[in-house]
């Protein structure tokens, strides 16, 4: 339901190319780029050599059928019979991602082909070593149980080998019908759930309806950055904020 604001629209006609992740997360912008960036050159970032991809998760308090009730909020995309798009939360595809960026820039800016692949050479060795700081700070927290509010993390969950016991929402952020709270209400219970993470962009209300008046710990986490300050060091930090998130939540 996103509409494009004028000084995007915009930016979509002046450009020479334009970098999304997939059809999957944004189906709004693909006729949009057909319209505003007819000239331009597109590339859609999931479908680069090398990319990870996972399928979306299925059962228990993960994607159900039922828990749309035949409402599909993502356009007319299934969004259970298909690759989950928040795949940029897998450092390993942000290091393909920063090749591919290098690369197609350096089609349209030969001049300045050179720097481009030093910046991306740069961006992978500071997305390696924040890998390494983050798999160090969530040793305490490995076997943790936690709910997440939407189901958008699974790819840094398996980067990073930790496991959310599942979501309160799925995987496109449509509201959850009030048959999935109650299912995720009895599975906090049934499995002992020692934190519940919500999201800036969403309303607490639904966390509060799932936990109750319980002692059950609640953190924020989000898979945008959304309020990140922006600017170079933005990927890295992403990464790290999710992780301290977890930590901090989920750390006895």
């Amino acid at each position: 339901a996103y509409s494009l604001r004028p000084s995007e629209a915009a930016a979509l006609e002046k450009a020479d190319l334009v970098f999304w992740v997939s059809e999957g997360l944004t189906p709004w912008l693909k006729r949009r780029l057909e319209i505003l960036a007819s000239e331009a050159q597109v590339v859609e970032l999931m479908k680069a050599d090398g990319t990870v991809e996972l399928p979306y998760r299925e059962g228990a308090t993960f994607a159900n059928h039922d828990d749309h009730d035949g409402i599909d909020s993502h356009n007319g995309i299934d969004p259970h019979n298909g690759i989950d798009p928040h795949s940029w939360l897998d450092p390993e595809n942000g290091k393909v991602w920063l090749s591919v960026m290098a690369s197609e820039l350096s089609k349209i800016d030969p001049a300045n082909a050179d720097l481009y692949f030093q910046n991306a050479a740069a961006g992978t060795l500071e997305i390696s070593q924040a890998v390494a700081r983050i798999n160090e700070l969530l040793v305490p927290v490995h076997g943790v149980k936690f709910i997440v509010f939407h189901d958008a993390y699974q790819y840094f969950e398996k980067r990073f080998g930790i496991s959310a016991s599942g979501s309160i929402s799925l995987a496109d952020a449509s509201a959850p019908s009030p048959a999935r709270v109650a299912k995720i209400r009895a599975k906090v219970a049934e499995l002992g759930i020692s934190c519940v993470f919500s999201e800036p962009q969403y309303s607490p209300g639904l966390v509060t309806s799932v936990v109750g008046d319980t002692k059950i710990r609640r953190g924020t986490i989000d898979s945008l950055g959304a309020e990140l300050e922006l600017g170079i060091a933005f990927y890295t930090k992403l990464l790290d904020s999710i992780a301290k998130e977890i930590v901090a939540c989920g750390k006895d």
